[in-house]
């Protein structure tokens, strides 16, 4: 019988998956919906299978043969241990190891070199690697972290809304559109927002963007604010020695012209994407067990 290896990236708004043979060489790709384990495992855990299912699929493989795979998966949310065991109990893997999405997307982006990335999309979080040694800052999720996210920027503007709804804060163009889209009722705001998870409220973070590229005075302080987060974590990663960084996940190609001159110069484009960074660790960490046992 033969064995695979499985890669994995799944972070707050999909997940991607990856089967590949012994050698790391990819076979088959596969997508399915949000896998943040610690907003929502048990769809997080639907959606891991999916993203599998589907890889398997395209590889034209039998989907019962997922069973004797070995995956690797780089998950949001795994830096809180009560859901990294819930969500491992319940893998239809062979094998599985649940590593953080920073870890996958250093991996892809930078291959083994020393670096860091920060990763700006639904969440946020920075990681950095020198030699054998890698630090994680940020990540610890919507409630308390994920300071410059995609789900926090959108939170923002909401709130921002509101309070120009109320006459506290001024209105703008970009305001008056957010409530537009609620009725003009911050009561439907409140419902929203009441039961939204961090991808719903992420969806309005591209429109801050887009309005203070029309130079909308709440978008571009509500951006200022929120680039000025991601700069003080750049700070500590770079006092900490990275001389490398890449920006990654949907919102970096927007947020790289608003954070500081000082890290400009650092920047560097990533070798490879998060999915890539999963399939080459899988491959490095489970490759000579499927040979041994093939």
């Amino acid at each position: 019988m033969p064995h695979y290896i499985l890669g994995i990236d799944g972070g707050g708004t999909s997940c991607r998956a990856a089967v590949a043979d012994a050698e790391g060489r990819i076979l088959g790709r596969g997508k399915s919906g949000a896998a943040n384990i610690l907003t929502d495992p048990d769809n997080a855990l639907i959606h891991i299978v999916g993203a599998a299912t589907a890889a398997f699929e395209e590889a034209n493989i039998a989907p019962p043969e997922i069973g004797s795979a070995s995956a690797l998966l780089g998950l949001a949310g795994s830096n809180v241990g009560d859901a990294v065991h819930y969500v491992k109990e319940r893998l239809p893997f062979a094998k599985a190891d649940i590593e953080s999405d920073g870890l996958i997307a250093l991996q892809g982006a930078l291959g083994d070199s020393d670096g860091a990335v920060a990763i700006l999309g639904t969440g946020s979080i920075y990681i950095a690697r020198q030699g054998n040694d890698i630090r994680y800052i940020g990540g610890w999720g919507f409630q308390i972290g994920d300071l410059g996210s995609g789900g926090r920027l959108g939170h923002a503007l909401l709130q921002e809304s509101v309070l120009a709804y109320d006459h506290i804060h001024p209105s703008s163009p970009l305001t008056d559109a957010v409530m537009a889209e609620f009725n003009a009722d911050p009561r439907d705001v409140v419902e929203f927002a009441r039961v939204a998870r961090p991808g719903e409220f992420g969806r309005f973070a591209p429109k801050v963007f887009a309005f203070a590229e029309r130079s909308d005075p709440v978008a571009i302080a509500l951006l200022r604010a929120s680039a000025q987060a991601i700069d003080e974590a750049l700070d500590v990663v770079v006092e900490r020695g990275s001389r490398k960084l890449c920006l990654l996940g949907g919102l970096a190609p927007l947020y790289r012209p608003w954070l500081a001159e000082r890290h400009q110069r650092l920047f560097v484009e990533p070798e490879a994407d998060a999915l890539i960074g999963s399939v080459a660790l899988a491959a490095k960490r489970f490759a000579a067990g499927t040979r041994e046992t093939a």
